[in-house]
């Protein structure tokens, strides 16, 4: 038994246009049991300096976090005398298709829905803790905080009941595992938290007319398939000890026969926090969400991928299922999630790390976080105000800075042709004197014939055949101080078939041995729309630099600006020089991928002289679409990616409002969205065609965003 199961259906050209929800763990609850001779009735402990804990076993037993300023507000609690550390062991399935994913649940194996308070420990002198289980060393590098008490809280998960584990076999288990969870302060308003789990621990039963030895022979067989599970890499360091671990029987020993314990090696992947909600309690945020505001009572996935054609608006969702697996998209399909939320009640909390995570809002008086690993971090939040939130939040996670004046000065023209297309419409503009502050000039890199149309070639360099003279275009137009913008990504095409072309970076980064892999350990061929293309691995060392020269080159012919498109399709079985979990690694590539961007505007700056350094006109920009938590640190200006040229609610102008306010509250601080949208189609029976009316409306609403940028349509059948 594998946990992880991988299904590609890039080449499936006949699909349901109707795709069911992805099977998902169900809600897990359970009770709370606590040691009466090991924990006190009450206590109210501090955390840091300015937060404090309650524990008090009133109804069965809760925990309250509150701030010194307003005590008598929780800002996270657990449900009286309810489980609020669970664990699961599951098969995970994930389908993809051209940066399209749905991550399922399969088989659940295990669940330990139980848990026991066995101690509450409050840490003031870390020399005189005896460090025999959890590595408390990583809370000494924060200064600040370093002498503030730490709180840690211990126990057992377990399966109450015993249940049969093989169809086929007599045997009968229950579980157990130890969990450790840490509160330590990080900020003035800030308290992080850590939960770990440990290794089950097996109690296994045999019927009397059951032969010991041959139920344990089938035991042993499915624990060596368990054993090839993917281990789940930690960025914080625990260590455990061999823990007597908890066995609760619901049979007496002869109703059951003869009793193993077994320990093995074991571990869940998949960790729940529960935690309380109320039902008015309204939650915003996750990041940049096009069709909803409010969360509350939804089930929220996070994972970085294609938003898709229509997100639920139909008939155009219908259509994209339907000739491309999933392309459709849904409701919760976004290019940049955040584990992020505030709530109307001023409460908010978001999780560290980058594994797949899930936001159960479903119940109406809790909120159970689950995610895919063996271990949980995260940080809950202080706040009076929204903007107290997100000023809280953005302080841990990063900012953006201060956009150039000239690329919120006038119209971004998007435009396409070649240097006579652009000559010709700057003469026009110029006649009903339109302020523009740059052109965007998509095919600076030439374009070539596909079976749905004309196409970028995907090689970072001018194309001199479509842009001759291009570096005078350039210098005529900053003589009127109006910019250029071109285009790239971290993808690149062979070239093979292209006919002037200087330099073939597809084979350049082939032989630096800096694309992502395979499982063969070739270059990974990831499908696109009319061709494959090789990824840039950004956690191999030589890339960065690399592509930087790339954009050098680019810069000192004049250009200011740039889309910084993809970054939200890195392939889950992809082999990466980190070695890391590609699943994981596929929610952090989008902030590698700012990350290099923004180095290289703050390199290239700190290198000018002269004019270059003092005029602000020179300053450079970069936008892009895919991003993850930590993006407005590394971004300086994202858009909304590709909407239709509709009215309609999920996929249209509507739907650009709820992802710039989402967003916003997200920590994405400077979000426009590409003008009169971008997606058409045309067909005998479905047409999305922009108008005149939608334009001119596309046009008022982004008057009052950050940049005003225009984009031609797409190319669709017709």
């Amino acid at each position: 038994m594998s946990t992880l199961k991988i299904t590609k259906k890039h080449h499936r050209h006949l699909n349901n246009p109707f795709p069911s929800t992805p099977t998902s763990l169900p809600f897990i609850q359970g009770n709370l049991f606590i040691n009466s001779q090991t924990l006190p009735p009450n206590q109210n402990s501090p955390l840091g300096k300015d937060f404090q804990l309650l524990w008090s076993t009133q109804s069965g037993g809760y925990l309250s976090i509150s701030h010194l300023s307003h005590p008598s507000k929780s800002l996270w609690s657990t449900i009286p005398g309810q489980a609020f550390i669970s664990a699961a062991m599951a098969e995970t399935e994930v389908e993809e298709s051209r940066g399209s994913f749905a991550i399922k649940d399969r088989d659940v194996h295990l669940v330990c829905d139980h848990q026991s308070i066995e101690n509450i420990i409050l840490i003031n002198q870390f020399d005189d803790f005896q460090l025999d289980y959890l590595d408390l060393d990583h809370l000494k590098t924060n200064s600040k905080f370093a002498d503030s008490p730490v709180l840690i809280i211990t126990g057992h998960i377990f399966s109450k009941r015993t249940k049969k584990w093989l169809q086929s076999s007599s045997i009968y288990r229950s579980a157990s595992a130890r969990y450790w969870v840490l509160f330590d302060q990080k900020e003035n308003n800030q308290i992080g938290f850590k939960v770990k789990i440990g290794q089950p621990k097996f109690q296994l039963h045999h019927h009397p007319k059951a032969s010991p030895s041959t139920s344990l022979g089938r035991y042993r067989r499915l624990r060596r398939k368990l054993r090839r599970q993917r281990k789940w890499k930690l960025g914080w360091c625990w260590f455990l000890t061999r823990t007597k671990g908890l066995s609760i029987n619901s049979s007496s020993e002869e109703e059951l026969g003869e009793s193993n314990v077994v320990e093995t090696a074991l571990e869940f992947n998949r960790v729940c926090l529960t935690y309380a909600s109320e039902r008015n309690e309204r939650f915003f945020g996750f990041g940049e969400q096009f069709s909803h505001m409010d969360f509350k009572g939804k089930r929220v996935p996070i994972f970085v991928q294609e938003q898709g054609i229509g997100r639920g608006d139909q008939p155009i969702t219908f259509a994209a299922n339907l000739v491309s697996y999933r392309a459709g998209g849904d409701w919760s399909t976004t290019y940049a999630p955040s584990p992020f939320y505030m709530t109307s009640k001023m409460r908010s909390l978001y999780l560290e790390g980058y594994n797949y995570s899930v936001f159960d809002l479903t119940q109406h008086d809790r909120v159970q976080l689950q995610i895919h690993g063996n271990a949980m971090q995260g940080r809950i939040l202080h706040g009076n105000s929204p903007l107290e939130i997100i000023e809280h939040f953005t302080e841990a996670i990063g900012r953006p800075p201060e956009l150039p004046e000239w690329v919120i000065s006038g119209a971004v023209v998007g435009m396409q042709g070649g240097t006579e297309t652009v000559r010709r419409v700057w003469d026009k503009l110029r006649t009903f004197k339109v302020p523009i502050s740059a052109f965007w000039l998509q095919d600076w890199v030439g374009q070539r014939e596909t079976f749905i149309g004309s196409q970028l070639w995907w090689n970072w360099e001018v194309d001199v055949t479509r842009y001759p003279g291009w570096q005078q275009l350039v210098k005529d137009l900053s003589k009127h101080y109006i910019k250029v913008m071109t285009y790239c990504n971290p993808c690149l095409a062979l070239m093979d078939e292209k006919p002037n072309k200087r330099r073939n970076l597809f084979e350049e980064a082939k032989e630096l041995d800096i694309l992502v892999k395979d499982d063969r350990g070739e270059p990974y061929m990831v499908p696109n729309t009319a061709f494959d293309v090789g990824m840039l691995d950004l956690t191999h060392p030589l890339t960065a630099n690399w592509f930087k020269q790339i954009l050098q080159e680019m810069v000192d012919d004049g250009v200011r600006g740039w889309m910084a498109d993809f970054g939200e399709g890195l392939p889950v079985d992809a082999v990466l020089y980190s070695g890391e979990d590609p699943i994981a690694a596929h929610n952090r590539y989008p902030e590698l991928w700012a990350q290099i961007n923004r180095e290289f505007v703050e390199e290239w700056k700190s290198h000018c002289t002269g004019k270059e350094r003092e005029d602000p006109q020179e300053d450079l920009v970069f936008f892009m679409r895919a991003g993850f938590r930590d993006s407005p640190k590394w971004g300086m200006l994202f858009w909304e990616g590709d909407q239709m040229v509709s009215w309609q609610a999920n996929d249209g102008i509507k739907s650009s409002v709820v992802a710039l306010l989402s967003s916003g509250l997200s920590g994405y601080a400077f979000n426009h969205s590409d003008i009169g949208g971008y997606c058409t189609m045309n067909l005998p029976f479905i047409r999305y065609c922009r108008t005149e009316e939608l334009l001119l409306r596309w046009m008022e609403l982004n008057a009052f965003t950050i940049v005003f940028r225009t984009h031609e349509v797409s190319q669709s059948p017709s």
